[in-house]
């Protein structure tokens, strides 16, 4: 009895600890410079959550240029856990969700600190003005930011990105190294041109034979049907509402020319590809399954990250040669500029490979503790950093049959107890 009463007792104290923690945890927020419009989100999974704006230099080397207000989402556990620094590359909205959880939030009951990339969704600048949308600036956002949070997380930070976010992570730790404790970016490509060049190398090696060949037909069956699919393409087209800056006709050749990629991008199983003599409706719905023209239309929310790729991330092409009697463009080659940027880009940007060489020579002096997650069939990995001799704290994981979706949690169970075994060593220096 007096054990079921102890128990009754500590259960009591931690529902009051609980009570007691949101006041403190928002008068530390309130007291942070630059920070603004505190709002508490529902949460099934952290005791505390809230949305938060912190005010960002638009240009924050000149300071000439304004302000704007950066979304953060903090996941709070408690002021003596490790923070994870989340560095999304794209917009955060995902991140208010009740059930939004964070992997290596949950493999180390971390805090997270989550940040929108700046000119995404709600952190966007007023003017929009597009010089200020590099990499650099993205650095000192997160460098601020970090700042400001360490004043409430005095312990270990971890900054992790997937996809565009990973690149985010490593250009981060290029620019301010010593930030964070160490950095676990996720797919994270480091191309060094608009149209790299490895990426169609890789898929001509990817997978077996037998699934190379599977997708070829299936692409080559969809330019062979132009016309008995075309009226399909149109139609789905304008029902979706989508506009685009060049001829349907070419649309419908990227949505070819770009199928393979996506479908190893997403690890989808060519047993998904129907039989070439399918109806064309089968064919169809498959294809917009994998390869939907939204990517290449107007308006759509990833184009600031067209801006981007086109002036400094890289990106990949195409190859068109095996295709090139049925298709209607002459030649893919500046497809990113042509038809993905702004209109008042579109001649205007060219690649600067400054921040490619800067993340590479970063990596190749330097031997910052990192962990670099990849999916051994995602065609993001033909651009992975490179695996420098001598480097003890860069590592590099490749999940086998891996796509886009690796994480630490899905590589086979002995890559996963080493990874995790590195992490909690860096935990505990």
């Amino acid at each position: 009895m007096k054990r079921k009463l102890n128990l009754l007792f500590l259960s009591f104290f931690c529902v009051l600890l609980a009570m007691a923690a949101p006041g403190e945890l928002k008068e530390k927020l309130q007291s942070l410079q630059g920070v603004s419009d505190i709002e508490t989100l529902k949460t099934e999974l952290y005791p505390e959550k809230y949305l938060v704006r912190v005010t960002q230099e638009v240009d924050p080397i000149g300071k000439q240029a304004g302000t704007f207000k950066q979304r953060v989402v903090l996941c709070h556990i408690g002021f003596d856990r490790p923070t994870v620094l989340v560095t999304e590359g794209y917009g955060g909205a995902y991140a208010l969700r009740e059930n939004y959880q964070e992997e290596l939030s949950k493999l180390l009951n971390a805090n997270v600190v989550f940040v929108e990339y700046r000119y995404f969704l709600e952190s966007k600048p007023d003017p929009l003005n597009w010089d200020y949308l590099t990499a650099e600036n993205s650095a000192y956002d997160l460098h601020h930011i970090t700042e400001l949070f360490k004043q409430i997380y005095k312990g270990k930070w971890i900054s992790t990105g997937i996809s565009k976010g990973g690149q985010t992570t490593t250009l981060y730790r290029a620019y301010f190294p010593d930030d964070v404790d160490f950095s676990v970016p996720y797919v994270a490509p480091l191309n060094r041109g608009v149209e790299d060049g490895r990426h169609e190398i890789f898929l001509e090696k990817v997978g077996t034979k037998a699934e190379r060949k599977k997708i070829r037909d299936f692409q080559m069956e969809i330019l062979k049907r132009r016309s008995e699919l075309m009226p399909l393409f149109e139609a789905y087209v304008k029902e979706k509402g989508y506009v685009f800056r060049v001829p349907t006709d070419e649309i419908y050749d990227y949505s070819v020319l770009e199928y393979p990629f996506a479908l190893w991008q997403w690890g989808t199983s060519v047993n998904t590809i129907p039989a070439l003599n399918s109806d064309k409706e089968t064919l169809f719905k498959h294809w917009m399954q994998i390869s939907d023209p939204s990517y290449f239309s107007i308006g759509q929310d990833t184009e600031p990250f067209n801006v981007q790729a086109a002036r400094e991330l890289g990106y990949y092409g195409y190859d068109t040669k095996p295709f090139e009697k049925y298709l209607y463009i002459k030649s893919s080659k500046g497809y990113l500029n042509r038809i993905m940027l702004p209109d008042e880009l579109r001649d205007k940007i060219e690649f600067r490979p400054e921040l490619y060489q800067k993340v590479y020579n970063f990596l190749k002096d330097n031997d910052p503790k990192m962990i670099f997650i990849y999916g051994e069939i995602d065609p993001w990995s033909a651009t992975r950093i490179p695996i420098f001799k001598g480097k003890k704290n860069e590592q590099v994981y490749i999940q086998p049959r891996g796509s886009h979706r690796s994480r630490i949690s899905n590589m086979p169970e002995d890559i996963k107890e080493k990874i995790m075994k590195q992490i909690n060593e860096w935990l505990a220096e």
